[in-house]
């Protein structure tokens, strides 16, 4: 908050008061200060006569300097920034099929990586709306395009393995559904950031180039993260005779390196949850909204909260002058 005067040049009449005020109060001191005191009266004076001689005058000067202070308009200013008119679309869509329960991404799993890592991007953002879908053997959209980044975390973290209970992985069907959901929006730039560990064996769209070509018709880039490491990776199964299996790697990474050059985004390969974390901090420096600052002001005159007490003096004064200064001298 900062104060300020619209008319700053009504303050130069306060040192011409203040001269006024003094050169009125030296006549006055040269015209009665040496005055004899008339027979019958106290030689003393008393402290009503003392008040009659300097509250009525300096009352009044108060009261011109507020009204003068008042005249230059005081003002309260608010500043603050105005946030850009159109920001980015982001749908986060996250391959919850089995595999992803692969533990290869210490001290997490390959789906638990995926989240947190996803979560900590969604807490960089600002203005930009993010949406989530979720695929496995079939794509679901749990949260549509939102600036609502609490519901978005919230739904990042109930995200479990086999969520659309549809066995297999349809990332056709995941960048479709995706697509559908971002196509009609009207923002600057349009992103799908597709996480998986492996390869599109389901689904009713089974051309993934296809898919592609959808999202770029629509201005829509996909970077696409390939989350899985070289080699087997172990896996819990819940069962109590072989509690521990082994998988093997099964990325399509050519595939998943075409769909993003189709649409002008990016490849990446994690092999770790230090790597997952990496590329999402690229992407979150690739993507950003870039407007130029700009700053509102808004403005609250103050100028009755003095004039308030100067009607308030002089009402006081008038009263006074007609009872308790009355007799005096």
């Amino acid at each position: 908050m900062i104060t300020d005067f619209k008319n700053p040049y009504v303050l130069l009449l306060l040192p011409a008061l203040a001269v006024l005020a003094a050169l009125a109060r030296l006549q006055y001191g040269r015209r009665f200060g040496a005055a004899p005191v008339p027979a019958g009266l106290p030689a003393r004076e008393t402290l009503r006569s003392r008040l009659f001689r300097h509250v009525p005058f300096w009352t009044r000067v108060l009261a011109a300097a507020l009204v003068i202070t008042a005249l230059a308009r005081p003002q309260q200013a608010a500043r603050g920034d105005v946030p850009p008119a159109e920001g980015i679309d982001i749908m986060l869509t996250l391959d919850t099929s089995y595999s992803m329960i692969a533990e290869d991404f210490a001290p997490f799993n390959r789906l638990d990586a995926a989240k947190t890592a996803a979560a900590n991007f969604v807490k960089k953002r600002r203005n930009d709306r993010i949406g989530v879908t979720v695929f496995g053997g079939a794509a679901l959209l749990t949260c549509p395009l939102t600036l609502d980044y609490q519901s978005v975390l919230e739904l990042l973290d109930s995200a479990y393995v086999n969520m659309t209970r549809a066995d297999g992985t349809a990332i056709g069907d995941a960048i479709i559904t995706a697509v559908n959901h971002l196509k009609e929006s009207k923002a600057k730039s349009k992103v799908i950031i597709l996480l998986t560990d492996g390869r599109s064996n389901v689904g009713l769209v089974t051309d993934l180039a296809l898919a592609a070509r959808t999202a770029a018709a629509y201005d829509i880039k996909i970077y696409s993260i390939g989350t899985a490491g070289k080699g087997k990776a172990r896996i819990p199964t819940g069962d109590p005779m072989q509690p521990i299996a082994y998988i093997d790697e099964d990325l399509d990474e050519p595939t998943l390196r075409e769909i993003s050059s189709i649409t002008g985004g990016e490849f990446y390969r994690a092999k770790n949850y230090n790597e997952l974390e990496g590329i999402y901090a690229k992407i979150d420096s690739l993507e950003k909204t870039k407007f130029e600052a700009k700053t509102y002001t808004s403005y609250t005159d103050l100028y009755l909260y003095l004039l308030g007490p100067a009607l308030a003096l002089l009402a006081a004064l008038y009263v006074l002058e007609r009872t308790y200064f009355r007799t005096v001298p």
